[in-house]
């Protein structure tokens, strides 16, 4: 009588020997079944292609852009404002980075909008929006493409190392506030992991003071930005830093490594805006941004809407 087991006949030894190799042929390894011996010869073959390609477009769009951004600052054309978002848009598509929108930016002026900080990418991301610019550190001018990408965007650049200069950074903001230009600060003074929201810094925010000499009131808007999927699949916390650029990480290593994978979602979210007067505490409208900034990047990370 043949044998049984948990009530399926007993496999014959041909069986079991091809049941093994069929395990080996689907190993699962990294939580990916391998479907095949692996070319490393082309997958580095590919890998260049596609970085090429990627730079190429990117190269041809800079080429073209800097000259007519050149003209459109020299001559205050109102192409000034709408070159760098059409640049962006052309990066991420390069780059194969879809960002998703919630919310809108806040049609009342002055704005200012305080977003949470994970990488460089948040430039051509938030940049892609609409017409704005960024407060970014005075470094950030000297790093390859970063550097431009800010540039392109009108940033203004904040030597932090000289507190002196506070005040005439806070004028050129209050000026472009006035001016009608949306102002994205990245309040946390620094990139963080892209899993938490780092406190929020106030005195940058300060520049608002300077506007209510013509303004009764200046809207502050807070920005969500989160990273949610790789390849198409949720980012869990381990992987973050595929796209986070933070801490002592090189940039070299970490343009490259996006230029190779590509394929990432975004996820950005505009909270209800905030009114801040002249009576209002600026701490407090900051801490208001914070907290709401923080919960709906945990909401963004989890995949749940608030």
């Amino acid at each position: 009588m043949m044998a049984h087991s948990r009530g399926r006949p007993a496999r014959s030894p041909a069986e079991t020997a091809a049941d093994a190799e069929a395990a080996r042929a689907w190993h699962v390894r990294d939580g990916l079944p391998a479907l095949g011996p692996e070319c490393p010869w082309a997958s580095a073959l590919l890998d260049r292609l596609r970085m090429g390609t990627v730079l190429a477009g990117i190269g041809l769009a800079t080429v073209i852009g800097i000259p007519l951004q050149w003209i459109s600052l020299k001559l205050r054309l109102p192409t000034r404002r709408y070159i760098p978002a059409l640049y962006h848009r052309i990066v991420l598509w390069a780059l194969g980075v879809r960002v998703t929108v919630k919310g809108a930016p806040d049609p009342h002026r002055p704005l200012l909008i305080l977003s949470n900080h994970t990488s460089w990418l948040d430039i051509p991301v938030i940049g892609s929006l609409t017409p704005l610019f960024f407060v970014a550190k005075s470094e950030v001018a000297s790093w390859p493409l970063i550097g431009l990408l800010a540039k392109f965007q009108r940033s203004v650049f904040v030597d932090r190392q000289k507190r002196q200069a506070t005040s005439s950074v806070n004028r050129e903001i209050a000026e472009r506030l006035v001016d009608g230009d949306p102002v994205v600060l990245f309040a946390e003074g620094t990139s963080g992991d892209g899993n938490r929201v780092l406190p929020f810094r106030t005195a940058l925010v300060g520049a608002v003071r300077d506007v209510f000499a013509t303004h009764d009131a200046v809207v502050v808007q807070p920005l969500a930005v989160a990273y949610t999927r790789l390849q198409g699949l949720p980012m869990g916390r381990s992987h973050r830093p595929l796209a986070a650029w933070y801490g002592d990480m090189d940039l070299a290593p970490h343009l490259m490594a996006i230029l190779r994978q590509g394929a990432l979602d975004v996820e950005v979210t505009f909270a209800p805006p905030l009114r801040l007067d002249a009576t209002h505490d600026r701490k407090s409208v900051t801490r208001a941004a914070e907290n709401a900034v923080r919960c709906q990047l945990a909401a963004s990370l989890a995949g749940r809407d608030i």
